[in-house]
């Protein structure tokens, strides 16, 4: 069975929409490791609870490669097969990128190339789009830019503040998460240059 290493920063929301999926068996896959870099992420918490195999590694003080080294090590010794980020706020070097090339995904919440970086609900509101969303992409050395695997669209509604928007994307998060992951676990798609195929 395919082994799946979680990396969180905060509450952990799309980790545990992922783990509930496992559970359900709507994932054929285990999660083999839950990773955070700050000691009172919720999300950590949460995954004991579930009986699940949690650590903090803190990142505090250290370089990013220096950081990613321990993280890579945890990760390569529980056999992970595919790095899923769920709001881990650390960009990753191009170390840890090499050592699981095309085999680290993120979700982000607006529709990219769209308000990358942080708060891009916030971003998208207050630009005035009608249409945001939110997009599943593997990992690159460079801010939410990797090959692009699912996207969805929400509508901006005209009540809408920053919060409802965000509330209304991260249902959308939840469910095309889990979509993602299984298309990469099933070997379900190619990649040619930036485009991901569905064979």
């Amino acid at each position: 069975m395919k082994r799946i290493g979680i990396l969180l920063s905060g509450r952990g929301s799309n980790f545990e929409a992922i783990a509930d999926n496992v559970a359900a068996g709507k994932i054929q896959a285990e999660i083999a490791a839950v990773i955070s870099n700050r000691a009172d992420a919720p999300g950590l918490e949460r995954a004991r609870q579930r009986g699940l195999p949690a650590l903090c590694l803190p990142s505090k003080g250290l370089e990013r490669e220096a950081y990613d080294r321990q993280v890579v090590a945890v990760l390569k010794e529980r056999q992970v097969d595919l790095v899923c980020l769920a709001g881990f706020m650390r960009l990753l070097s191009p170390y840890f990128i090499r050592e699981f090339p095309n085999r680290i995904l993120n979700i982000h919440p607006a529709l990219l190339p769209a308000f990358l970086g942080l708060e891009a609900q916030h971003q998208a509101w207050e630009y005035g789009v009608k249409v945001s969303g939110c997009t599943v992409h593997f990992v690159d050395e460079h801010l939410d830019h990797g090959p692009i695997i699912v996207q969805t669209s929400v509508p901006v509604m005209n009540d809408d503040t920053p919060e409802t928007l965000a509330a209304r994307i991260l249902k959308e998060e939840h469910r095309i998460y889990s979509e993602a992951i299984n298309l990469v676990l099933n070997d379900c798609i190619r990649i040619e240059g930036r485009r991901v195929i569905l064979k």
